[in-house]
C-alpha cells in the first residue's frame, strides 16, 4: 500500500503515480485456472474409435498346400522334397482341379534365394491356383 508524505513546503497533496497490480495478478490467476481447467476437454475434436490390439492364430486346414523352400533352395511338398519344378506344375495342377481349390502357403528359409520361390509362384499361376500366401514369424516384441 502506498502513503502520502506531505511535501516539505507546501499543504498541496501528491498524486500517486504508481499502479495498483494486485487486481491484475488476481484476474491473470483466474484466467489461468480456467484455461487449465477447459483445455483437456477441447484437446480431441473428432470422436475417432481406436482399433484395439488382437492376436488371431490361424491354423492351416487340413485343404491347403504348404510348400517349403530350405536355406539351399530346395523345394518340399509338404515334409517331401520335390525333384524338379516340372514335377511341382504336375502335383498343383491336380490341386487347382479340386473343388473348392484349396490355398497354397509358402514358407521360405531366411537365408535362402529368391529364385525358388518364385519358380514357386510361377508354378502355381501356370497352374491356375487362385489364392497363394506366404507363411511368416511375427516380429519379436520388446
Amino acid at each position: 500500500m502506498a502513503m502520502n508524505i506531505p511535501s516539505a513546503g507546501g499543504d498541496e497533496e501528491q498524486v500517486i503515480a504508481a499502479i495498483n497490480t494486485t487486481p491484475l495478478v488476481d484476474v491473470m490467476l483466474v484466467l489461468l485456472i480456467i484455461f487449465l481447467i477447459t483445455i483437456p476437454v477441447v484437446n480431441y475434436s473428432v470422436p475417432v474409435e481406436v482399433p484395439k490390439e488382437r492376436n488371431e492364430v490361424r491354423e492351416s486346414k487340413p485343404d491347403t498346400v504348404v510348400l517349403s523352400v530350405d536355406s539351399s533352395g530346395r523345394i518340399y511338398w509338404y515334409d517331401t522334397p520335390v525333384r524338379d519344378v516340372n514335377s511341382l506344375a504336375e502335383k498343383l495342377k491336380k490341386v487347382a482341379a479340386l473343388t473348392p481349390q484349396p490355398e497354397v502357403h509358402i514358407r521360405g528359409d531366411w537365408h535362402s534365394d529368391y529364385e525358388p520361390v518364385g519358380k514357386i509362384i510361377f508354378a502355381c499361376q501356370s497352374a491356375g491356383i487362385a489364392k497363394v500366401g506366404f507363411i511368416t514369424e511375427p516380429p519379436a516384441r520388446n
